[in-house]
């Protein structure tokens, strides 16, 4: 290829670059301007009258226009970290600063199957499955239900999502409902589990994840979900999926703007409910549509980053979203899209990064994937880690008294370092004559191999008998009435 004017893109002009504050503002108010000019609608009466309430504008029945100075009151009453804690009630994953946590998506009608390979339908087992392995991963930090188990009735599926993951790993869990009445008992499960509704109000075990109908039109579910969370003192994501080119202006800078003000509704109407109740924005995880395909794009690389810069704005925790691909299959283009995705959204700050394993656009999940994405992670991780600059690792002495020989492997200073570097666990690093002693295989067919031995080796810390009794007391109620 011949390198011209046309074709010429400078190297030394950077790609990524952080919105300026002025920029950050004018997003902020234009979001402001689209709730008092144009409004939301509520599908929930509840949510009419607290807004109303409040001094917000009421016309149509359900068209509300939310006063600027609203959204600013609730910007300065909701808490700026929100703390989530494992099963047995240990605070692990504090949503603040620049820490960053990584964890599985939810509700993928399809898997792939990891023993035949083929894309079928998801079923309970393959929710168990992926609860007991990423109990065992160690950088996947949190839970979400993975598929849709399609050999259940889809009434009460999510209460056996629920119980899935409460019972098969300790870490954290950010849940999915199709009902409130789902929301209202999955709640009730995880009080079970924590001791009562002080004791998981003071240290969540459980976020609930809600999807809006859009940014301007609320639907009911979303509202009674958003409104019970906020009562019960727990955390939510509040997210109006918008989908650039579609059902959102397709300008970056404009779908932002526009999911930006359905998320602020939410959260105006979170603290009418609890003044300091916890919300997660997520800047309505604004994707991209393929107008090729008109299909919904995950690995975009425009996708997310803009949002995470106005929760670090408003200075409030963020769900990001990555480890994710567009691919069918967990091949290179996964491994690709996976690792790209990891790392620009662990740059731009997320502080939960959900949907690693996703390929298909969201289709599909994979435990597969989930499995290189965790040596992934860790790969990530060490690369964000600081380097401590001081006497000891600047080895001047060390230097001086191997002078020009150049051969420091032997030394002490070489046995009390070493290690502190990165050595995978899963990627192969051997030469060729010792990959191929082993077997030659591929990394799909080592992370198979690991799945297999976390399923044959590890066993996840059993819930106390009483407590699973409670659990599927609950679940019996729902079900039988």
């Amino acid at each position: 290829m011949t390198i011209t004017q046309s074709n010429f893109q400078s190297i030394n002009a950077p790609r990524f670059q952080k919105l300026s504050q002025d920029q950050l503002e004018r997003i902020h108010f234009a979001s402001l301007e689209i709730l008092e000019r144009t409004g939301v609608q509520l599908h929930l009466p509840e949510a009419v009258e607290l807004l109303k309430g409040a001094g917000a504008d009421v016309s149509e029945g359900s068209r509300v226009r939310i006063p600027s100075h609203l959204v600013e009151w609730a910007l300065s009453v909701a808490p700026k970290r929100v703390v989530l804690a494992n099963r047995n009630g240990e605070r692990v994953m504090p949503l603040e600063r620049n820490n960053v946590f990584y964890g599985l998506g939810s509700d993928c009608p399809n898997v792939i199957d990891f023993h035949s390979g083929e894309r079928r339908s998801g079923v309970l087992k393959d929710i168990v499955d992926a609860a007991r392995v990423c109990d065992a991963l160690p950088n996947i930090d949190f839970l979400m239900s993975f598929t849709i188990a399609s050999d259940l009735p889809q009434a009460h599926a999510d209460l056996y999502q629920m119980q899935a993951m409460l019972a098969n790993s300790t870490k954290p869990i950010l849940f999915v409902t199709t009902e409130f009445e789902g929301c209202v008992k999955d709640v009730e499960m995880a009080e079970i589990v924590a001791g009562g509704p002080d004791a998981l109000r003071n240290n969540p075990i459980c976020a609930l994840y809600i999807n809006v109908t859009a940014p301007l039109v609320h639907n009911e579910e979303a509202l009674q979900k958003l409104l019970f969370m906020a009562e019960k003192g727990l955390p939510t994501t509040y997210t109006p999926v918008v989908l650039r080119g579609a059902t959102g202006p397709v300008t970056p800078a404009g779908a932002v703007a526009y999911a930006n003000a359905g998320e602020l509704a939410g959260l105006v109407l979170a603290q009418l409910k609890r003044e300091g109740a916890p919300v997660i924005l997520s800047g309505g995880t604004q994707d991209m549509l393929d107008m090729r395909s008109t299909l919904d794009i995950y690995a975009s690389p425009q996708n997310r980053v803009l949002c995470v810069e106005m929760a670090h704005y408003y200075g409030l925790p963020i769900f990001g979203l990555g480890g994710a691909s567009d691919s069918k299959l967990p091949d290179e283009q996964a491994a690709a899209e996976v690792a790209f995705s990891l790392l620009t959204e662990t740059l731009a700050g997320s502080h939960l990064i959900h949907d690693v394993g996703y390929l298909e656009g969201g289709m599909t999940n994979s435990l597969e994937m989930v499995v290189m994405a965790d040596e992934m992670i860790r790969w990530v991780k060490e690369f964000m880690r600081g380097e401590v600059v001081n006497e000891e690792t600047l080895a001047l002495d060390w230097i001086d008294k191997v002078g020009h020989k150049g051969d420091f492997l032997a030394l002490k200073h070489t046995r009390n370092h070493y290690q502190e570097e990165w050595y995978p666990t899963l990627f192969n690093r051997t030469n060729y004559s010792s990959w191929a002693e082993a077997g030659k295989k591929t990394l799909r067919e080592r992370a198979r191999d690991k799945i297999d031995q976390i399923l044959a080796e590890h066993q996840p810390e059993s819930l106390p008998d009483d407590i699973a009794k409670g659990i599927q007391a609950v679940i019996d109620k729902a079900v039988n009435g």
